[in-house]
């Protein structure tokens, strides 16, 4: 018989309605690891969250958009991904954190801003396209996000986020759930020296909506339709939402 899910392995729509993170604390914390932030994520993941941009950035190309709007962008991994999939396109990557953006130049992007993702100084109905990467789960308040993504989107847009989620298959679940408590955050201290600001960010997973909670919680903000694609075996998840016409 399986065994019931702990209290930090699931979370229901309402409680997501109401939570996010401590905005300043991640603002720390990405500034702190900035420098060694692309090299960290490949060696944690072992090179498949590269393979999990890829897919991000397929699917948007499928659309052919005119402009994407990438927040959270960071290092700007998928922004550079979208941008080569989409030589066409007009990609604007945004993000809070200045030192994380320092990255992204060094990169080559050139379209990029400082940005909140909860209150966005732009206008209404202008992306074709609205992307983020790992990045939800860390913004102070995720429906806030929601709602300044669907307003920023043009009607018929899309929505893709991209984060991590909890495999639904106990065995595979008690073996990531023991990797993000005890081997993550370790691993992750050695190569930054900020072990703190990953046993963080590890917990956030934990908390996260994921699956249909996610859909659900994307709909409740207006989206006409939400979907999620599990990635590697839910270790991280696709999900797809449509504005209105």
């Amino acid at each position: 018989m399986r065994n019931a899910p702990d209290r930090h392995e699931i979370i229901t729509m309402q409680e997501a309605q109401v939570t996010g993170q401590d905005a300043g604390f991640v603002r720390n914390a990405f500034a702190s690891i900035a420098g060694r932030y692309v090299l960290t994520n490949h060696v944690l993941s072992l090179g498949i969250d590269v393979l999990w941009r890829k897919t991000t950035a397929r699917r948007v190309a499928e659309l052919s958009p005119s402009y994407v709007l990438d927040l959270a962008t960071g290092s700007g991994d998928l922004a550079a991904e979208i941008q080569k999939r989409c030589p066409d396109a007009y990609v604007l990557g945004a993000d809070f954190s200045e030192p994380m953006l320092d990255q992204a130049r060094l990169r080559g992007l050139k379209n990029l801003v400082v940005a909140d993702a909860t209150n966005l100084q732009m206008e209404s109905d202008v992306a074709d396209v609205v992307t983020v990467a790992f990045g939800l789960r860390n913004m102070s308040s995720w429906d806030g996000a929601l709602k300044e993504m669907l307003r920023v989107l043009k009607p018929g847009g899309s929505l893709f986020v991209l984060d991590f989620s909890l495999p639904s298959w106990q065995p595979l679940r008690a073996a990531h759930l023991f990797y993000l408590r005890a081997v993550m955050p370790r691993i992750a201290g050695l190569l930054t020296g900020q072990r703190a600001a990953y046993e963080y960010l590890c917990n956030s997973i934990e908390k996260f909506p994921a699956g249909q909670a996610m859909c659900d919680l994307i709909k409740s903000q207006g989206f006409e339709t939400a979907t999620h694609t599990p990635l590697h075996g839910g270790i991280a998840a696709l999900y797809e939402a449509r504005k209105k016409f």
